[in-house]
């Protein structure tokens, strides 16, 4: 595996790459700076976002977990910048309780990439399992206009 570090409005973060695909971003530095054409291109894409500049992305990505975590992981990816849904949309989609689709954005291993940020409660505003916690997920909408308090 390989890992490269990005800094961002949103925190300092990790990307690791495998095979080709990138496996997870997670908040700190690894202090690597390994180099990859999945690497390199994800360190771009999270620099444009950072930016404002790039509203999706365009990544190969590989989901390790379970069939629900890989499905949830697909539905989020299908939600556009800016806009948000809910647990109940998603768990409506797959045939699951909500509980059990909160528990798999909660345990998104590639956010932002993958937009666990776009998905609310049925009340609205709810946690956020990445650094910051839910202040972390309010500025990712806000920074997509998506999301004004």
């Amino acid at each position: 595996m390989k890992q490269a570090d990005v800094h961002t409005q949103f925190g300092d973060l990790t990307v690791t790459e495998d095979q080709g695909a990138i496996i997870r971003v997670s908040w700190g530095v690894s202090g690597c700076a390994d180099r990859s054409e999945a690497l390199d291109a994800a360190v771009a894409q999270l620099q444009a976002y950072d930016a404002g500049e790039l509203e999706t992305f365009d990544l190969p990505i590989a989901v390790r977990g379970s069939q629900l975590q890989r499905d949830v992981c697909a539905e989020m990816s299908k939600i556009p910048f800016g806009q948000t849904i809910t647990y109940g949309d998603i768990a409506k989609t797959l045939g699951v309780p909500a509980q059990a689709i909160g528990q798999a954005c909660g345990g998104n291993p590639i956010p932002i990439i993958i937009p666990c940020h776009r998905v609310m409660g049925a009340k609205g505003l709810t946690g956020f399992s990445g650094a910051g916690g839910v202040e972390t997920k309010v500025a990712f909408l806000r920074h997509e206009g998506g999301f004004l308090i």
